[in-house]
Protein backbone atom coordinates (compact mmCIF):
# COMPACT_ATOMS: atom_id res chain seq x y z
CA UNK A 1 0.00 0.00 0.00
CA UNK A 2 0.87 3.53 -0.89
CA UNK A 3 0.99 4.47 2.69
CA UNK A 4 2.65 1.83 4.54
CA UNK A 5 5.88 3.41 6.81
CA UNK A 6 8.41 1.37 8.33
CA UNK A 7 10.56 2.77 11.13
CA UNK A 8 13.87 2.37 10.40
CA UNK A 9 15.75 4.57 13.20
CA UNK A 10 19.16 4.07 11.50
CA UNK A 11 18.22 5.19 8.18
CA UNK A 12 16.59 8.12 9.35
CA UNK A 13 19.69 9.21 10.84
CA UNK A 14 21.93 8.79 8.18
CA UNK A 15 19.24 10.43 5.36
CA UNK A 16 17.79 13.03 7.99
CA UNK A 17 19.78 16.33 6.19
CA UNK A 18 18.14 19.95 5.23
CA UNK A 19 16.73 20.52 2.13
CA UNK A 20 13.49 22.05 0.34
CA UNK A 21 10.25 20.92 0.46
CA UNK A 22 9.80 21.15 -2.98
CA UNK A 23 6.68 22.82 -3.69
CA UNK A 24 8.03 23.89 -6.80
CA UNK A 25 11.14 23.15 -8.69
CA UNK A 26 13.34 25.03 -9.32
CA UNK A 27 12.49 26.96 -6.05
CA UNK A 28 11.88 30.24 -4.95
CA UNK A 29 15.25 30.40 -3.95
CA UNK A 30 16.20 30.54 -7.75
CA UNK A 31 13.85 33.31 -8.71
CA UNK A 32 15.65 36.72 -9.76
CA UNK A 33 14.32 40.29 -10.62
CA UNK A 34 14.32 39.41 -14.39
CA UNK A 35 10.96 38.46 -14.33
CA UNK A 36 8.40 41.49 -13.67
CA UNK A 37 4.59 42.38 -14.85
CA UNK A 38 4.86 42.17 -18.54
CA UNK A 39 6.00 38.22 -17.97
CA UNK A 40 3.64 37.72 -16.17
CA UNK A 41 1.09 39.35 -18.98
CA UNK A 42 2.29 37.26 -21.84
CA UNK A 43 1.93 34.01 -19.43
CA UNK A 44 -1.18 34.84 -18.86
CA UNK A 45 -2.52 35.81 -22.24
CA UNK A 46 -0.99 32.56 -23.33
CA UNK A 47 -3.08 30.80 -20.40
CA UNK A 48 -5.80 32.31 -22.10
CA UNK A 49 -5.36 31.19 -25.12
CA UNK A 50 -5.44 27.40 -24.23
CA UNK A 51 -8.29 28.07 -22.02
CA UNK A 52 -6.48 26.36 -18.81
CA UNK A 53 -8.69 25.94 -16.05
CA UNK A 54 -7.22 27.68 -13.07
CA UNK A 55 -6.45 27.87 -9.05
CA UNK A 56 -6.74 31.31 -7.32
CA UNK A 57 -4.08 31.83 -3.79
CA UNK A 58 -4.78 34.84 -1.66
CA UNK A 59 -2.79 35.94 0.73
CA UNK A 60 -4.31 37.97 3.71
CA UNK A 61 -1.23 38.96 5.60
CA UNK A 62 -2.44 40.51 9.10
CA UNK A 63 -2.72 39.04 12.21
CA UNK A 64 -3.82 40.03 15.62
CA UNK A 65 -1.37 38.22 17.50
CA UNK A 66 2.46 36.90 16.94
CA UNK A 67 2.92 33.27 17.27
CA UNK A 68 6.28 33.05 17.81
CA UNK A 69 6.75 29.69 15.90
CA UNK A 70 5.75 31.24 12.52
CA UNK A 71 7.74 31.96 9.29
CA UNK A 72 4.88 33.16 7.12
CA UNK A 73 4.44 36.69 5.25
CA UNK A 74 2.41 38.31 8.34
CA UNK A 75 2.01 42.00 9.72
CA UNK A 76 1.11 42.09 13.66
CA UNK A 77 -1.59 44.76 14.23
CA UNK A 78 -4.31 45.16 16.42
CA UNK A 79 -5.08 48.30 13.94
CA UNK A 80 -8.39 46.77 12.12
CA UNK A 81 -8.13 49.63 9.70
CA UNK A 82 -5.34 48.73 8.19
CA UNK A 83 -6.81 45.74 6.46
CA UNK A 84 -9.38 48.63 4.48
CA UNK A 85 -6.39 49.92 2.29
CA UNK A 86 -4.32 46.55 1.65
CA UNK A 87 -8.52 45.63 0.56
CA UNK A 88 -8.37 48.14 -2.00
CA UNK A 89 -5.11 47.24 -3.39
CA UNK A 90 -5.93 44.20 -3.86
CA UNK A 91 -9.18 44.25 -5.11
CA UNK A 92 -7.11 46.99 -8.24
CA UNK A 93 -4.72 43.47 -8.62
CA UNK A 94 -7.79 41.37 -9.41
CA UNK A 95 -9.19 44.23 -11.70
CA UNK A 96 -5.94 44.38 -13.66
CA UNK A 97 -5.26 40.90 -14.20
CA UNK A 98 -9.14 39.79 -14.40
CA UNK A 99 -9.13 40.99 -18.22
CA UNK A 100 -5.88 38.92 -18.92
CA UNK A 101 -8.15 35.70 -18.89
CA UNK A 102 -11.22 34.30 -20.40
CA UNK A 103 -14.44 33.84 -18.13
CA UNK A 104 -14.30 30.33 -19.67
CA UNK A 105 -11.34 29.40 -17.59
CA UNK A 106 -13.11 27.91 -14.61
CA UNK A 107 -11.75 28.53 -11.31
CA UNK A 108 -11.54 25.24 -9.80
CA UNK A 109 -9.53 26.00 -6.64
CA UNK A 110 -9.80 28.85 -4.48
CA UNK A 111 -7.52 29.34 -1.11
CA UNK A 112 -7.37 32.18 1.30
CA UNK A 113 -3.93 32.13 3.52
CA UNK A 114 -2.18 34.42 5.42
CA UNK A 115 -1.59 35.42 8.19
CA UNK A 116 -5.02 35.40 9.22
CA UNK A 117 -7.69 35.54 6.41
CA UNK A 118 -10.58 36.09 8.78
CA UNK A 119 -8.64 39.47 9.84
CA UNK A 120 -10.99 40.67 7.25
CA UNK A 121 -14.52 41.79 8.70
CA UNK A 122 -17.92 39.90 7.38
CA UNK A 123 -18.28 43.30 4.84
CA UNK A 124 -14.71 43.23 4.18
CA UNK A 125 -15.14 39.43 3.31
CA UNK A 126 -17.73 40.10 1.06
CA UNK A 127 -16.72 42.80 -0.99
CA UNK A 128 -13.28 40.56 -1.77
CA UNK A 129 -15.30 37.67 -2.99
CA UNK A 130 -17.91 40.19 -5.46
CA UNK A 131 -14.82 41.21 -6.96
CA UNK A 132 -13.67 37.66 -7.67
CA UNK A 133 -16.85 37.21 -8.92
CA UNK A 134 -16.61 40.23 -10.72
CA UNK A 135 -13.55 39.37 -12.75
CA UNK A 136 -13.44 35.59 -12.42
CA UNK A 137 -15.30 32.61 -13.52
CA UNK A 138 -15.65 31.08 -9.59
CA UNK A 139 -18.06 28.05 -9.76
CA UNK A 140 -20.99 28.36 -8.35
CA UNK A 141 -22.50 25.14 -7.58
CA UNK A 142 -20.37 23.88 -4.79
CA UNK A 143 -17.95 21.90 -6.96
CA UNK A 144 -14.66 23.41 -6.50
CA UNK A 145 -12.60 23.41 -3.76
CA UNK A 146 -13.21 26.66 -2.46
CA UNK A 147 -10.89 26.50 1.06
CA UNK A 148 -9.24 28.93 3.64
CA UNK A 149 -7.27 29.06 6.53
CA UNK A 150 -8.49 29.33 9.69
CA UNK A 151 -7.36 30.73 13.35
CA UNK A 152 -10.41 29.65 15.74
CA UNK A 153 -9.55 32.82 17.70
CA UNK A 154 -10.59 34.75 14.84
CA UNK A 155 -13.94 32.83 14.20
CA UNK A 156 -17.27 31.93 15.32
CA UNK A 157 -20.24 30.24 14.11
CA UNK A 158 -21.27 33.35 12.40
CA UNK A 159 -17.75 33.60 10.81
CA UNK A 160 -18.30 29.83 9.46
CA UNK A 161 -22.03 31.11 8.24
CA UNK A 162 -20.54 33.63 6.18
CA UNK A 163 -17.80 31.62 5.05
CA UNK A 164 -19.99 28.36 3.77
CA UNK A 165 -22.65 31.27 2.18
CA UNK A 166 -19.64 33.17 0.45
CA UNK A 167 -18.81 29.45 -1.29
CA UNK A 168 -16.19 28.14 1.12
CA UNK A 169 -16.13 24.45 1.44
CA UNK A 170 -12.98 23.42 2.97
CA UNK A 171 -11.37 25.35 6.06
CA UNK A 172 -7.94 24.62 7.01
CA UNK A 173 -7.54 24.98 10.73
CA UNK A 174 -4.26 25.75 12.65
CA UNK A 175 -4.26 24.11 16.23
CA UNK A 176 -0.22 23.54 16.67
CA UNK A 177 -0.56 21.97 20.21
CA UNK A 178 -3.15 21.94 22.57
CA UNK A 179 -0.64 21.85 25.65
CA UNK A 180 -1.09 24.75 27.72
CA UNK A 181 3.04 25.24 28.70
CA UNK A 182 3.64 25.29 24.95
CA UNK A 183 0.80 27.59 23.86
CA UNK A 184 2.50 29.92 26.74
CA UNK A 185 5.98 29.53 25.16
CA UNK A 186 4.95 30.42 21.39
CA UNK A 187 2.31 32.70 22.72
CA UNK A 188 -0.61 31.12 21.34
CA UNK A 189 -3.46 30.17 23.50
CA UNK A 190 -6.20 28.41 21.87
CA UNK A 191 -8.62 25.99 23.79
CA UNK A 192 -9.75 22.98 22.78
CA UNK A 193 -13.05 23.96 23.07
CA UNK A 194 -12.98 27.01 20.74
CA UNK A 195 -11.22 24.67 18.07
CA UNK A 196 -13.75 22.30 18.57
CA UNK A 197 -16.54 24.77 17.88
CA UNK A 198 -15.28 25.99 14.58
CA UNK A 199 -14.64 22.71 13.43
CA UNK A 200 -18.75 21.28 14.69
CA UNK A 201 -19.77 24.17 12.99
CA UNK A 202 -17.75 23.26 9.53
CA UNK A 203 -19.55 19.86 9.51
CA UNK A 204 -22.87 21.47 10.46
CA UNK A 205 -22.60 23.45 7.57
CA UNK A 206 -21.49 20.79 5.63
CA UNK A 207 -17.57 22.16 4.64
CA UNK A 208 -16.54 18.76 2.69
CA UNK A 209 -13.25 19.31 4.42
CA UNK A 210 -11.33 20.52 7.80
CA UNK A 211 -7.76 19.84 7.70
CA UNK A 212 -6.13 20.43 10.97
CA UNK A 213 -1.94 21.40 11.58
CA UNK A 214 0.03 20.50 14.04
CA UNK A 215 3.99 20.82 14.42
CA UNK A 216 6.36 18.65 16.83
CA UNK A 217 9.55 20.16 17.77
CA UNK A 218 8.10 23.24 19.54
CA UNK A 219 8.99 24.37 22.71
CA UNK A 220 8.17 22.52 26.12
CA UNK A 221 6.87 19.95 23.90
CA UNK A 222 7.28 16.33 25.05
CA UNK A 223 6.47 12.95 23.80
CA UNK A 224 3.94 12.32 26.24
CA UNK A 225 2.28 15.69 26.03
CA UNK A 226 2.39 15.28 22.40
CA UNK A 227 0.61 11.92 22.69
CA UNK A 228 -2.16 13.67 23.72
CA UNK A 229 -2.81 16.60 21.56
CA UNK A 230 -2.51 14.11 18.56
CA UNK A 231 -5.13 12.05 20.64
CA UNK A 232 -7.24 15.28 20.98
CA UNK A 233 -6.97 15.77 17.82
CA UNK A 234 -8.15 12.31 16.45
CA UNK A 235 -11.36 12.63 18.60
CA UNK A 236 -12.34 15.42 16.16
CA UNK A 237 -11.89 13.72 13.13
CA UNK A 238 -10.59 16.05 10.61
CA UNK A 239 -10.16 14.68 7.24
CA UNK A 240 -6.86 15.89 6.61
CA UNK A 241 -3.94 16.62 9.00
CA UNK A 242 -0.87 17.86 8.45
CA UNK A 243 2.12 17.84 11.25
CA UNK A 244 5.06 19.66 10.59
CA UNK A 245 8.66 19.63 11.97
CA UNK A 246 9.14 22.87 13.62
CA UNK A 247 12.43 24.54 11.44
CA UNK A 248 14.25 26.94 14.39
CA UNK A 249 15.59 29.50 12.63
CA UNK A 250 15.75 32.37 14.28
CA UNK A 251 18.48 34.22 12.08
CA UNK A 252 15.65 34.12 9.47
CA UNK A 253 12.58 34.56 11.41
CA UNK A 254 12.85 37.78 13.91
CA UNK A 255 9.87 36.22 15.99
CA UNK A 256 11.43 33.04 16.78
CA UNK A 257 14.49 35.08 18.77
CA UNK A 258 11.49 34.99 21.72
CA UNK A 259 11.86 31.15 21.59
CA UNK A 260 13.78 30.03 24.18
CA UNK A 261 16.46 27.39 22.44
CA UNK A 262 17.26 25.34 26.41
CA UNK A 263 12.97 24.71 25.67
CA UNK A 264 13.05 22.94 22.80
CA UNK A 265 12.90 19.32 22.73
CA UNK A 266 15.93 17.35 21.96
CA UNK A 267 16.30 15.65 18.44
CA UNK A 268 15.36 11.36 20.25
CA UNK A 269 12.55 13.26 21.38
CA UNK A 270 11.38 14.57 18.15
CA UNK A 271 12.05 11.64 16.31
CA UNK A 272 9.86 9.85 19.35
CA UNK A 273 7.12 12.45 18.88
CA UNK A 274 6.85 11.66 14.74
CA UNK A 275 7.12 8.10 15.45
CA UNK A 276 4.30 7.99 17.85
CA UNK A 277 2.66 10.34 15.84
CA UNK A 278 2.69 7.82 13.10
CA UNK A 279 1.37 5.24 14.84
CA UNK A 280 -1.04 7.03 16.41
CA UNK A 281 -2.80 8.86 13.57
CA UNK A 282 -2.73 5.42 11.08
CA UNK A 283 -3.88 3.61 14.11
CA UNK A 284 -7.02 5.68 13.87
CA UNK A 285 -7.46 5.14 9.91
CA UNK A 286 -5.66 8.25 8.61
CA UNK A 287 -3.45 7.07 5.26
CA UNK A 288 0.04 8.60 4.94
CA UNK A 289 0.31 10.74 1.98
CA UNK A 290 3.72 12.11 2.44
CA UNK A 291 5.64 15.08 3.59
CA UNK A 292 4.10 15.39 6.97
CA UNK A 293 0.45 14.81 5.40
CA UNK A 294 -2.21 12.49 6.26
CA UNK A 295 -5.72 11.98 4.88
CA UNK A 296 -8.79 9.63 6.04
CA UNK A 297 -9.05 6.40 3.34
CA UNK A 298 -11.90 8.13 1.19
CA UNK A 299 -10.16 11.38 0.90
CA UNK A 300 -9.37 13.17 -2.30
CA UNK A 301 -5.86 13.45 -1.64
CA UNK A 302 -5.84 9.59 -0.85
CA UNK A 303 -7.79 8.48 -3.95
CA UNK A 304 -5.75 10.70 -6.22
CA UNK A 305 -2.84 9.11 -4.96
CA UNK A 306 -4.24 5.72 -5.87
CA UNK A 307 -4.81 6.32 -9.12
CA UNK A 308 -1.36 8.52 -9.66
CA UNK A 309 -3.08 11.55 -10.14
CA UNK A 310 -1.51 13.34 -7.23
CA UNK A 311 0.63 16.64 -7.99
CA UNK A 312 2.11 19.25 -5.70
CA UNK A 313 2.69 23.01 -6.04
CA UNK A 314 2.57 25.85 -4.16
CA UNK A 315 -0.49 25.11 -1.72
CA UNK A 316 1.12 21.75 -0.84
CA UNK A 317 -0.33 18.12 -1.79
CA UNK A 318 -3.49 18.85 -4.48
CA UNK A 319 -5.56 17.26 -7.03
CA UNK A 320 -5.40 20.80 -9.12
CA UNK A 321 -1.79 20.32 -10.26
CA UNK A 322 -2.94 20.68 -13.96
CA UNK A 323 -4.11 24.50 -13.25
CA UNK A 324 -2.44 27.40 -14.18
CA UNK A 325 -1.66 28.86 -10.28
CA UNK A 326 -2.61 32.86 -9.92
CA UNK A 327 -1.34 34.17 -6.98
CA UNK A 328 -2.40 37.72 -5.75
CA UNK A 329 -1.15 39.35 -2.68
CA UNK A 330 1.77 40.81 -0.62
CA UNK A 331 4.22 37.85 -1.36
CA UNK A 332 1.84 35.45 -3.18
CA UNK A 333 3.65 33.17 -6.05
CA UNK A 334 2.07 32.40 -9.54
CA UNK A 335 2.60 29.22 -11.52
CA UNK A 336 1.32 30.11 -15.23
CA UNK A 337 2.40 27.38 -17.65
CA UNK A 338 6.60 27.56 -17.52
CA UNK A 339 6.81 30.80 -15.34
CA UNK A 340 7.33 31.41 -11.76
CA UNK A 341 6.80 34.89 -10.73
CA UNK A 342 5.76 36.10 -6.99
CA UNK A 343 4.97 39.47 -6.00
CA UNK A 344 6.66 41.75 -3.48
CA UNK A 345 6.95 40.49 -0.36
CA UNK A 346 6.82 44.00 1.32
CA UNK A 347 3.61 45.06 2.09
CA UNK A 348 4.58 48.85 1.89
CA UNK A 349 5.92 48.25 -1.65
CA UNK A 350 2.88 46.14 -2.85
CA UNK A 351 0.61 48.46 -1.81
CA UNK A 352 2.64 51.65 -3.43
CA UNK A 353 2.73 49.80 -7.15
CA UNK A 354 -0.84 48.80 -6.80
CA UNK A 355 -1.55 52.55 -5.90
CA UNK A 356 -0.07 54.17 -9.06
CA UNK A 357 -2.15 50.84 -11.44
CA UNK A 358 0.97 48.66 -11.53
CA UNK A 359 1.23 44.90 -10.32
CA UNK A 360 3.70 44.10 -8.03
CA UNK A 361 5.33 41.84 -9.73
CA UNK A 362 8.78 41.75 -8.76
CA UNK A 363 10.75 38.07 -9.33
CA UNK A 364 10.73 34.67 -10.90
CA UNK A 365 11.80 32.39 -13.30
CA UNK A 366 11.19 30.79 -16.94
CA UNK A 367 11.56 26.95 -16.37
CA UNK A 368 14.26 25.43 -18.58
CA UNK A 369 13.90 21.95 -20.24
CA UNK A 370 16.20 20.52 -17.69
CA UNK A 371 14.26 22.45 -15.05
CA UNK A 372 10.48 20.27 -16.47
CA UNK A 373 12.32 17.43 -16.10
CA UNK A 374 13.66 17.18 -13.21
CA UNK A 375 10.69 18.45 -11.93
CA UNK A 376 8.59 15.87 -13.87
CA UNK A 377 10.87 13.34 -12.10
CA UNK A 378 10.62 15.06 -8.09
CA UNK A 379 6.66 15.36 -8.72
CA UNK A 380 6.72 11.79 -9.04
CA UNK A 381 9.09 10.53 -6.14
CA UNK A 382 7.36 13.01 -3.66
CA UNK A 383 3.65 12.29 -4.74
CA UNK A 384 3.81 8.79 -6.33
CA UNK A 385 7.05 7.25 -3.87
CA UNK A 386 8.17 5.65 -7.68
CA UNK A 387 9.42 6.37 -10.53
CA UNK A 388 9.29 4.45 -14.07
CA UNK A 389 12.14 5.93 -16.53
CA UNK A 390 9.94 5.39 -19.68
CA UNK A 391 7.54 8.19 -18.51
CA UNK A 392 10.68 10.39 -18.79
CA UNK A 393 12.16 9.33 -21.50
CA UNK A 394 8.91 8.89 -23.93
CA UNK A 395 7.77 12.99 -22.16
CA UNK A 396 11.54 14.35 -22.89
CA UNK A 397 12.96 11.84 -25.25
CA UNK A 398 15.80 11.28 -23.49
CA UNK A 399 17.54 8.18 -21.84
CA UNK A 400 17.19 8.31 -18.15
CA UNK A 401 20.06 6.51 -16.95
CA UNK A 402 22.30 8.79 -19.36
CA UNK A 403 20.69 11.99 -18.12
CA UNK A 404 21.52 10.85 -15.01
CA UNK A 405 24.86 9.37 -14.77
CA UNK A 406 26.06 11.66 -12.35
CA UNK A 407 23.38 10.75 -9.62
CA UNK A 408 23.13 7.16 -10.56
CA UNK A 409 26.13 5.62 -7.61
CA UNK A 410 24.35 7.58 -5.03
CA UNK A 411 21.13 6.21 -6.11
CA UNK A 412 22.85 2.82 -5.89
CA UNK A 413 23.87 3.60 -2.25
CA UNK A 414 20.52 4.59 -1.17
CA UNK A 415 19.59 1.53 -2.72
CA UNK A 416 22.27 -0.60 -0.52
CA UNK A 417 20.83 1.16 2.52
CA UNK A 418 17.62 0.23 1.92
CA UNK A 419 15.94 4.01 1.27
CA UNK A 420 14.64 2.47 -2.35
CA UNK A 421 14.12 -0.22 -4.85
CA UNK A 422 16.52 0.97 -8.24
CA UNK A 423 16.31 -1.25 -11.67
CA UNK A 424 16.89 -0.65 -14.71
CA UNK A 425 13.29 0.71 -15.42
CA UNK A 426 12.50 2.34 -12.47
CA UNK A 427 13.08 3.57 -8.72
CA UNK A 428 10.44 2.38 -6.07
CA UNK A 429 10.83 4.11 -2.60
CA UNK A 430 10.95 1.26 0.04
CA UNK A 431 8.32 1.58 3.38
CA UNK A 432 11.83 1.94 5.32
CA UNK A 433 12.40 5.82 2.67
CA UNK A 434 8.84 7.12 2.76
CA UNK A 435 9.60 9.44 5.60
CA UNK A 436 12.81 10.48 3.42
CA UNK A 437 11.73 10.82 0.31
CA UNK A 438 13.08 14.46 0.38
CA UNK A 439 16.58 13.25 0.40
CA UNK A 440 15.74 11.18 -2.68
CA UNK A 441 14.56 14.07 -4.40
CA UNK A 442 17.45 16.07 -3.68
CA UNK A 443 19.58 14.05 -5.92
CA UNK A 444 17.89 15.46 -8.79
CA UNK A 445 18.00 19.04 -7.61
CA UNK A 446 20.78 20.80 -9.96
CA UNK A 447 20.56 23.98 -7.97
CA UNK A 448 20.75 22.22 -4.33
CA UNK A 449 24.71 22.82 -4.35
CA UNK A 450 24.85 26.30 -4.67
CA UNK A 451 22.18 27.20 -2.06
CA UNK A 452 22.43 28.12 1.89
CA UNK A 453 21.41 24.89 3.81
CA UNK A 454 20.19 27.59 6.01
CA UNK A 455 17.41 28.79 4.36
CA UNK A 456 16.09 25.08 4.71
CA UNK A 457 14.37 22.68 7.37
CA UNK A 458 16.09 19.37 8.00
CA UNK A 459 13.80 16.36 6.32
CA UNK A 460 12.57 14.69 9.79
Amino acid sequence: MLDTISWNTDLIHRYDQTGPRYTSYPTALQFHSGVGPFELFNALNDSRRTLRPLSLYLHIPFCANICYYCACNKVITKDRSRSELYLDRLTHEIAILGPHLDRRQRIEQLHLGGGTPTFLNHDQLRRLMAALRQNFSLLDDDSGDYGIELDPREADWSSMGLLRELGFNRVSVGVQDFDPAVQRAINRLQSLEQTRTIIEAARTLQFRSVNIDLIYGLPKQTPASFDRTVAEVISLQPDRLSVFNYAHLPQRFLPQRRINNSELPTAADKLAMLQQTIEQLTGAGYRYIGMDHFALADDELTCAQEDGRLQRNFQGYTTHGHCDLLGLGVSAISQIGELYSQNSSDLTQYQNNLEIGQLATQRGLHCSTDDRIRRTVIQHLICQFKLEFAVIESQFNLDFRAYFSAVWPQLQQMATDGLLDLTDSAIHIRPTGRLLVRSVCMLFDHYLAEQNSQHFSRVI
